[in-house]
Formats: C-alpha cells, sequence, structure tokens
C-alpha cells in the first residue's frame, strides 16, 4: 500500500544551486532523492513546499513523498540522516493524509534575513550573513515596515523576467505580508535580523523587500518612499537585492498561520 511521508528538513544552502533539481548544478532536492530511491528501494519524486535559490539556507523546508515501502516512518529520519551529507539534515518525519500536498496545503511561510553592519566581518560568517558595512538606523524603516504589510501588488519586488506578464489567470503578484520586523540579534551588536511572515512569495521577493530595506536604513533611501515603489509595481523601483546568503527559510504553516 502506497503512504504519503512528509518530511521536515533543514539545510545549509551554501553548496547548492537551491532546492530544486536542475541540470546545471547538485540541488537538495535532488540529494535527498537519491538516498530515498536508496531506502525505499524504487524512484523517489520529493515535492517541495517551495524553491530556494542557490545560496539560501532552510531551517524548516517541508516536502513529502509517495512510497510503498513499510518500513517505520521514523526510519526515514533515522536512515537518511546517516546518509546525507551534513549540511542536510532530516528534523522529522511523518506519515500524512493523502491530500497532503507540501506547496498547495501551506497557509503562510516566515523567512528570516540576516546582515551586519559592523566595519569587519569574521570570515567563518560570510556564508550565512550579509555584510553591509556603515550606520544602520533601525528608526528609519519603521514608515517603510508598515507601508508593506497588508495585501499588496508586490510586482516592484519580484525577479525581472521570473514570471509571464501575459498570464492573467491565479492573483497575479498580489500576496499578503502579515508579520514584518527588523531587530537587533540578542548578544551580537552590529547584527540585525529581518524578518516577514506571509501567504506567499514571489521570486526573489524577501531579498529585494531586505535590500531596500536596508538601503533605508543606510540612509540610501528617503523612509517614506515605500509606498511609490509598491505602487509603481515595476522591478526598477525597489532596491537592491539582497546577497542569498543571508536568506534562511524559517517555518511554513499548514493548520494556522504563525502556530508554534
Amino acid at each position: 500500500m502506497s503512504r504519503l511521508i512528509r518530511l521536515l528538513i533543514s539545510y545549509d544552502g551554501s553548496g547548492y544551486h537551491g532546492w530544486q533539481r536542475q541540470h546545471n548544478g547538485i540541488t537538495v532536492q535532488e540529494v535527498v532523492e537519491e538516498q530515498l530511491a536508496v531506502i525505499c528501494r524504487h524512484p523517489v519524486a520529493l515535492h517541495g513546499a517551495g524553491r530556494t535559490d542557490a545560496g539560501v539556507h532552510a531551517l524548516g523546508m517541508v516536502a513529502h513523498f509517495q512510497t510503498s515501502t513499510s518500513i517505520p516512518v521514523q526510519a526515514f529520519s533515522r536512515g537518511l540522516n546517516s546518509m546525507l551529507p551534513r549540511d542536510i539534515r532530516i528534523l522529522a518525519a511523518q506519515t500524512e493524509q493523502p491530500d497532503f500536498h507540501s506547496r498547495f496545503s501551506a497557509l503562510g511561510k516566515t523567512y528570516r534575513y540576516d546582515f551586519f553592519c559592523g566595519e569587519v566581518q569574521l570570515p567563518m560568517s560570510r556564508k550565512y550573513c550579509a555584510h553591509y558595512p556603515g550606520a544602520f538606523e533601525s528608526e528609519r524603516i519603521q514608515p517603510a515596515i508598515e507601508a508593506l504589510i497588508g495585501s499588496h501588488d508586490f510586482a516592484s519586488f519580484e525577479r525581472s523576467g521570473s514570471r509571464d506578464p501575459s498570464r492573467t489567470g491565479g492573483r497575479g503578484a498580489v500576496r499578503t505580508l502579515y508579520q514584518l520586523s527588523c531587530t537587533p540579534q540578542l548578544g551580537r551588536p552590529e547584527h540585525w535580523s529581518i524578518r516577514v511572515s506571509g501567504d506567499g512569495f514571489l521570486r526573489q521577493m524577501v531579498r529585494i523587500i531586505a535590500g531596500t530595506l536596508i538601503q533605508i536604513g543606510c540612509s540610501r533611501r528617503e523612509p517614506d518612499s515605500m509606498a511609490a515603489v509598491i505602487a509603481a509595481r515595476d522591478r526598477t523601483a525597489a532596491g537592491m537585492t539582497a546577497p542569498a546568503c543571508g536568506l534562511y527559510l524559517e517555518k511554513i504553516y499548514y493548520h494556522h498561520l504563525f502556530d508554534h
């Protein structure tokens, strides 16, 4: 009898060309699928809740697959962790209902963006935290945060060419942000985290939001400019795309938004 298995996956994205399998480089999906095929003794198609770009990290990626093997569900986490490289860990495995889908059943996601504003960044943090040396004033970005929260057309914050603009079905570039904050990291001077929760995100949307907010905090953009950026629906109106190294997929929500 076929079973649907759900995995909770954490990975260091530094050495991968993102989550989704592709032809030009090794990906997290590919590596996990190969080891699942060994355990299950049949080819496995692993479906993730979304895709992360090259260099992006995940604390809580969710993925599912179908299998006819009868091995205990706990064996998938223990077995995979004994076979996978150390930069990919299976945090949990569970049997799901047949209608569960990692992507389409999700109600929302939380991402975190980490950056450092000190003069000299430690070498060992360069793959996990973006570096913007100089003064950063979090008070300057509060008007921009307030403008971003809610339902908007976020076309200004979407990677150019990542979506066919001629498509009229679905919701286009409209997304809803429920929570957005920028806070200092406890005990780490000049280290900051931007955290954003919403019902969905466009390609590179979080990195472009982070880049634009950082530019405002560094006095390279005006604090009250965000409403005009949103209204423009034009990628050139927003700020820089922040580097992938600072981005973490923290959590995906299925039963209640922002449940714990």
